[in-house]
């Protein structure tokens, strides 16, 4: 029998496998910040222990940094500390840091891939559930603990059941204002926040096919959404030509050696998949969230679900969340007023994100009563797209171009939403008080997140689209 592409891989790292034990599976590449290392460094040091392989760490600083000023201290003191502490931790332990200031410096999930170090067939782990990003390049991908971060500084493996695997296949084009970003939320709604529970899920078919690097990271990212322990797409021409050139990709023989490798890794016609699912792509319409999970997500043209609609045992928490955002049972989203719109985080923060948004804008002016916020996603990008003009585009348009970092994807830095304020935002977690307490998030594309600051309310960004702009 044929392997899936996550057995392939998996079973190529195992260093150890014993009948009624995880394995022990080696990890390639370890990207770290500053929220979840600082007490894995704490126990190497209390057990006078080294990082057993600090060429495959990387870190970076991203949570906790400001989006403005990022040349002057960080004011918020718990942020500062732990910025601070990362650049302690690394250079004690010999850890290569971008930090700010540095020109590689940005969102861990998005430097990996621009700089080469993320590679197809690769195993790669991050004290951040949204490691599932680099499933993009057909890596096994996931997020763990602090405890299991330490276990990798100190061990470079880690003990890990074997997981089920998952087949989702996506056929058929896209219509018109419909990004990657609606395929995944359209999944998510679909299946629910728990639908994935347990698997790694190979995305499949001609839509994910077609799709570019940056969009295929944009749907493994968001895997984690429905409970999956990661997701990944299987390498092919247009990863390779992503990959080829970058600043730690494989050069000269290297590349022809690990060219020849990457070119095994698909699953085999004879796979078996624990589960499959198939969906057409002419059925996604630009998706928005109404409710405080990921999955409770709906066409832009669609009705919210009533309470009656849902299992018996749900109705009270689908009330509760329906009661935060301040949404009734039934009601129709579009037009509903917004103060907020956020485009950035490790889902929508790249160039194509950047310039999707600008040729959206370019020529009109953002409503009166939004503030709209820009955030790259690395220091690289942010270079790119003031000098591709981008940042003109957005100043006219009266949008806030800032520096990189997870900015206003989540409370943990000075950009927050305010209490009782809507958001509508390109990032991946809608709960209650994620980018600040008591914010209401509505989770979308990067051009529904437009339409709605261009208008003030959340608009159905087909109404606005023209023969000359981004589809």
């Amino acid at each position: 029998m044929g392997k899936t592409l996550v057995e392939k891989i998996w079973d190529a790292h195992v260093v150890k496998r014993d009948e009624g034990y995880p394995d022990i599976l080696y990890i390639d590449t370890h990207f770290i910040h500053e929220v979840t290392s600082p007490q894995a460094f704490d126990g190497l040091r209390k057990r006078g222990l080294p990082v057993f392989r600090p060429a495959q760490t990387i870190a970076t600083a991203d949570h906790n940094v400001p989006t403005l000023n990022q040349h002057l201290p960080i004011q918020e003191t718990l942020s500062r500390y732990q910025v601070d502490m990362l650049t302690k931790n690394c250079a004690e332990f010999g850890v290569e840091l971008y930090g700010l200031g540095h020109p590689f410096q940005g969102i861990v999930h998005v430097i990996g891939p621009e700089l080469g170090i993320t590679l197809p067939g690769a195993t790669i782990v991050c004290g951040d559930s949204h490691t599932s990003t680099h499933g993009a390049f057909g890596a096994i991908a996931f997020g763990i603990g602090t405890s299991q971060v330490e276990q990798v500084l100190a061990t470079q493996c880690l003990l890990q059941q074997p997981p089920k695997t998952m087949r989702i296949t996506v056929d058929g084009m896209l219509g018109p204002g419909v990004s990657a970003k609606d395929i995944i939320l359209y999944i998510i709604a679909k299946i629910s926040a728990a639908g994935g529970t347990g698997y790694f899920i190979e995305y499949a078919g001609s839509t994910i096919r077609s799709l570019s690097m940056e969009s295929r990271m944009t749907i493994c990212n968001m895997s984690i959404e429905m409970g999956a322990r990661g997701g990944l797409i299987a390498p092919d021409e247009t990863t390779f030509e992503y990959i080829k050139g970058r600043e730690f990709a494989p050069k000269g023989a290297g590349w022809d050696k690990a060219l020849a490798q990457w070119n095994t890794l698909y699953s085999d016609s004879d796979a078996v998949f624990d589960a499959e699912l198939t969906f057409d792509a002419a059925d996604i319409e630009p998706m928005i969230t109404y409710g405080t999970n990921p999955g409770m997500g709906i066409g832009i043209s669609q009705f919210v679900p009533s309470t009656n609609s849902q299992e018996l045992s749900e109705r009270p928490s689908y009330q509760k969340a329906l009661n935060y955002m301040g949404i009734e049972d039934d009601s129709a989203l579009l037009g509903k007023e917004i103060d907020y719109v956020f485009i950035g985080s490790c889902t929508n923060s790249r160039m194509e994100d950047l310039r999707a948004v600008a040729d959206f804008v370019k020529g009109r002016q953002k409503a009166p009563n939004v503030i709209a916020w820009i955030v790259p996603g690395s220091k690289q990008i942010e270079q790119q797209a003031i000098a591709e003009g981008l940042d003109q585009v957005f100043e006219a348009a009266g949008f806030q171009l800032r520096e990189p970092g997870c900015s206003a994807c989540l409370g943990m830095n000075e950009d927050k939403i305010p209490a009782g304020k809507y958001c509508v935002s390109t990032s991946n977690r809608n709960f209650e008080g994620r980018q600040g307490p008591n914010s209401r998030t509505f989770l979308a594309s990067p051009l529904t997140a437009a339409a709605a600051a261009i208008t003030g309310r959340i608009t159905d960004v087909r109404s606005l689209l023209t023969e000359n702009t981004y589809a």
